[in-house]
């Protein structure tokens, strides 16, 4: 490529572009056969031939053919990964983009150039080839080309070029925005990017002129883009208020009132109104005294009236933002409310003053029903966004003001308490349910707790019941907010008789549960215990393994400690703070080892202090800081009495436990004396049992006998007797003795009267045996016949 003649170089490149012909390859030579196309561009990788022809280009910046068919050749190399990589080592990017507005009639240059950086692009090294095109250069190169296109541009091929363009630019800005701001192609993004809804007197816009084309609206949904790309960077924030985008985005928060009424067709439009005010949601913030100015609240609040009417109109959920939105007008609710939560978020007082004198509370409240009433039955995950965006905005409203409390009112507690009731299988659905249930709990403290009209309502609705409930199924995630509300609610001297009333499963009481969820998260934490709660350090009574394994780091006076920020970040100063309103002592449903994790409890505060102070102590070791003599001796006595408060405690521990141990053991020889006395009744049962059955063989015995009486009696009278012969027909009783409940019983199997006989009228047969004492009486001798 150095021999300066244009044919050769020409015919180099037409020879490299060969590489990828097939046709080329069938041409046969006599006695030769052709390489296959895999292998001569595996060749061209393999020999470093993209970085060689792109270090050629500084010699052909002159020669308009020649630099087309170079680039011709790299636009082939760089459908191939190891080709891009080889062209960026060769700084491909910067030196392609800087000469995007070299002058070229045919407008190739420009095609293949902006071809080229796209491949890179995606199959190069990303980041590095993004870095190239940040070169001041490029982006004036970028500008020019694209403001060219813009204004000049007629034909298809240009306004899509544009488009192209446009993305590259988007992606640099993505990485640093300064190069943008510099070169004063931010500035005109913006004015492109509020163009036609802001009128403009710049020299650009004179013969500027939408189409309402798909590549005009492909431009203008890539111009919103690019202000949310431009928004992150804090030194573009004036570009866009001298630009008036909020002006020209709130053009978009309107009604759509019938098909076509506006400039764009119906669904082009609904695409730019969800993606306009997407871009809302991150431009306003930054942009309060605009957002102001153009009366935003009064617009969304107005769009959100219009969202939740009735009028027919029904979107067509086609674009990327109109998810869920097809057939209603959820999209636009969902956007509209997360424009509003981000305004809220930044705690504005003059914003969310406005919102509440415009009567906010009771019509988002109006629309949280009606979601409600909207979802029943089916879960809808964009259904279930709106309604904890709802909550959200709630809760920051009304958060540190009680009249906005009072306007919450009873109407949202009954919401939130239908809300609280959601079937607790749901919550890692993956809808939301989650998401949903936490926002609804920040609305209960944020809306309800400091009010005292809505927390008596809320306590008569059961709602602190089902506080108890949701902390009673131990969720992780939820423990430490449920228990927040718990604590706030006891400020209330109503809820304390809610607290102990409640109960859980298995009968189980709030003391028990507490404690059962301190011995979790101690058990979490690595605390040492051992296996009956007992203090097992007296030094650090509730430090875990986490916090013992960080080193002590000397911090300034306004930063927190590793022994402050761990009271937040768990639940047992919560857990002491609900105990310090019940108290420490008659608790119910309490075992006697609860009440050994309970001292601990108790003294919580206590240890924690001793804590701090210990920390402090390390942290002046660590900075070689010797105390006076007498902050010395303060130093040693509060870290001396913190352990004997732990060794105190872990005493009367282990006396809690000795006790409960030695009941046990009095339990235990009580039932077992029971047990005893049980299997001594049970011997003379046994006993007296066996001398029945004695007296049960004696009488069969006698009544063998009496049968050998009977015949002999027979067979000494005549053969003939009257058919009314009392020995005709005898039967004897047969005796079933059956013993319950100690008492031993005779049942009959054929009743007296019918079988007659001398043994009918005996007394054995016609009497139970009675027990006496415990022993059974003698029966009365049997009588017999003469």
């Amino acid at each position: 490529m150095r021999v300066p003649s244009s044919l050769f170089r020409i015919q180099i490149c037409k020879s490299i572009a060969n590489f990828y012909n097939a046709e080329m390859t069938k041409q046969q030579t006599d006695g030769f056969q052709p390489t296959s196309i895999a292998y001569k561009i595996q060749m061209a990788e393999v020999g470093g031939m993209a970085e060689t022809l792109v270090l050629s280009l500084i010699l052909l910046e002159n020669q308009l053919q020649e630099k087309i068919a170079l680039l011709k050749v790299l636009q082939l190399f760089s459908n191939s990964i190891e080709n891009c990589k080889l062209m960026a080592k060769a700084q491909a990017a910067c030196r392609i983009c800087s000469r995007l507005n070299d002058t070229d009639p045919s407008g190739q240059v420009l095609f293949r150039s902006s071809e080229i950086l796209w491949n890179l692009l995606e199959n190069g090294p990303k980041e590095e080839i993004i870095n190239q095109l940040s070169n001041i250069e490029c982006i004036y190169a970028l500008k020019d080309s694209f403001v060219r296109l813009l204004t000049s541009g007629y034909r298809h091929y240009d306004r899509q070029l544009r488009n192209d363009l446009l993305v590259i630019a988007t992606l640099i800005a993505e990485n640093n925005c300064s190069p943008l701001v510099e070169s004063g192609f931010a500035k005109q993004l913006i004015l492109f990017a509020t163009f036609p809804e802001v009128k403009s007197h710049n020299p650009l816009f004179k013969s500027l002129k939408l189409l309402h084309q798909h590549e005009d609206f492909e431009m203008k949904k890539l111009l919103l883009n690019m202000m949310v790309v431009l928004a992150k960077d804090l030194s573009t924030v004036q570009l866009l208020s001298d630009g008036k985008a909020v002006l020209a985005l709130f053009n978009y928060v309107k009604a759509s009132e019938k098909p076509g009424i506006h400039d764009w067709p119906a669904a082009r439009f609904e695409d730019l109104q969800l993606h306009a005010i997407a871009t809302l949601s991150t431009v306003a913030p930054l942009l309060v005294e605009d957002y102001i100015t153009c009366q935003g609240n009064t617009r969304i609040l107005l769009f959100l009236e219009w969202c939740s009417s009735q009028d027919g109109f029904s979107g067509q959920g086609n674009c990327f933002h109109g998810t869920g939105g097809r057939g209603n007008k959820h999209a636009q609710m969902r956007y509209s409310l997360r424009l509003l939560r981000a305004m809220v978020s930044i705690g504005d007082e003059g914003v969310n003053q406005d919102l509440c004198d415009q009567g906010a509370i009771s019509q988002l409240l109006g629309l949280l029903k009606k979601s409600l009433a909207d979802s029943s039955g089916k879960d809808n995950s964009i259904l279930m966004e709106i309604q904890s965006d709802i909550l959200f905005i709630l809760s920051s409203l009304c958060e540190n003001d009680t009249h906005r409390k009072e306007l919450f009112g009873s109407e949202g507690v009954d919401v939130l308490i239908r809300l609280l009731k959601m079937d607790p299988s749901k919550f890692y659905s993956g809808l939301g349910h989650n998401k949903l249930l936490f926002c609804t709990l920040d609305s209960a403290w944020s809306c309800i707790i400091g009010c005292f009209t809505s927390e008596d309502y809320f306590l008569e609705k059961e709602g602190l019941f089902i506080i108890l409930d949701l902390l009673a199924l131990n969720l992780k995630n939820m423990n430490n907010l449920l228990l927040g509300i718990l604590v706030e609610f006891c400020d209330n001297p109503k809820t304390i008789p809610h607290i102990l009333t409640w109960r859980g499963k298995d009968n189980e009481t709030v003391p028990k549960l507490l404690v059962r969820l301190w011995k979790q998260e101690e058990e979490e934490l690595g605390v040492r215990r051992d296996s009956y709660g007992r203090i097992v350090d007296a030094e650090r009574p509730l430090v875990g393994q986490f916090q013992e394994e960080q080193q002590v780091v000397p911090m300034p006076a306004n930063c927190f400690s590793v022994a402050i920020m761990e009271v937040a970040e768990n639940i047992r100063a919560k857990i002491y703070s609900v105990f310090s309103r019940l108290g420490f002592e008659n608790l119910p449903g309490l075992s006697a080892l609860d009440y050994v994790t309970l001292s601990v409890i108790s003294r919580y505060l206590d240890f924690k202090v001793g804590e701090v102070w210990s920390e402090i102590r390390a942290e002046l070791n660590a900075e070689n800081i010797k105390p006076v003599t007498s902050d010395y001796e303060a130093l040693e006595v509060i870290e001396k009495s913190t352990e004997n408060i732990s060794k105190l405690v872990a005493t009367h521990q282990t006396e809690m436990i000795e006790n409960h141990q030695q009941m046990n053991l009095q339990e235990e020889q009580q039932k077992f004396a029971e047990i005893k006395a049980n299997h001594k009744q049970s011997e003379i049962v046994m006993k007296t049992w066996d001398k029945f059955l004695a007296r049960t063989s004696n009488y069969e015995a006698l009544k063998k006998a009496k049968r050998l009486q009977e015949k002999s009696i027979e067979s000494s009278r005549p053969k003939a007797r009257p058919q009314n012969s009392t020995f005709h027909s005898t039967q004897i009783a047969n005796l079933n003795t059956t013993v319950t409940g100690g008492r031993v019983v005779t049942v009959e199997s054929t009743p007296s009267k019918l079988t007659g006989g001398p043994l009918a009228d005996t007394d054995l047969a016609l009497k139970r045996v009675p027990i006496r004492g415990g022993a059974l009486q003698k029966t009365q001798s049997v009588k017999l016949l003469k």
